[in-house]
């Protein structure tokens, strides 16, 4: 992976595997256990996104196996109750999907995904049409990027960018994703910068800035 992955589209997941309105519980799971996925996009006729299927739709029918539960159960969960008797996507799935476009930032995805607490999105065109999808695990790839091509991205997008003249060279090391950058600079106002702009950098795990200024003191 070269350069910042800034999109859900760099690191979501093309080949998708969904379900109809009219798909039965029993194929849901089936599908859910051979693709190793905790949801599926339900999806009408043109491939336009109408809801998701999650193990946590699917889990009331094992939940209330044993019977009717207490008034008080049922009225705190008439849904889940509802859920427990049903035995199509579209009785289970949960509708509007919660879905996201392939040219949000990763990290918008993954601010969708804690607010929502679901572990994929549906990745939706203008018109609602699925193109893809991203999981939490998607939105990890970044940190798989190999530490050259962080310091090769930072030298060239922030060091380089603030600093073109430093007072004394400016070295920058990554290991593991932590990022050391040491030197001496003209200008004490940019360090903070640079500080931020390398924590912004998709990848970077950490930052220690060890930058000294020309002009500090």
């Amino acid at each position: 992976m070269t350069g910042t992955p800034h999109q859900v589209s760099d690191v979501m997941t093309r080949a998708v595997v969904a379900v109809s309105r009219h798909t039965l519980f029993k194929d849901i799971v089936e599908r859910m256990e051979q693709w190793r996925v905790s949801a599926l996009p339900v999806l009408e006729g043109d491939g336009r996104v109408i809801g998701v299927v999650s193990e946590a739709d699917l889990l009331p029918k094992e939940e209330f196996r044993s019977g009717i539960p207490d008034r008080l159960t049922q009225l705190r969960r008439m849904r889940d109750l509802a859920k427990a008797g049903a035995v199509t996507a579209e009785e289970l799935m949960s509708t509007p999907a919660v879905t996201v476009h392939a040219d949000a930032t990763v990290a918008e995805a993954a601010r969708i995904m804690a607010v929502k607490r679901v572990k994929r999105l549906p990745v939706v065109t203008s018109e609602g049409l699925l193109d893809g999808v991203v999981s939490r695990g998607d939105l990890l790839k970044p940190f798989l990027r190999p530490d050259g091509d962080l310091a090769d991205e930072i030298r060239r997008d922030v060091v380089d960018v603030l600093f073109p003249a430093p007072v004394e060279p400016v070295h920058i090391v990554v290991d593991d994703g932590v990022v050391t950058v040491t030197g001496r600079v003209g200008e004490a106002a940019y360090i903070d910068v640079a500080a931020r702009m390398m924590r912004g950098v998709e990848g970077v795990v950490g930052v220690d800035c060890r930058l000294t200024a020309a002009d500090a003191g």
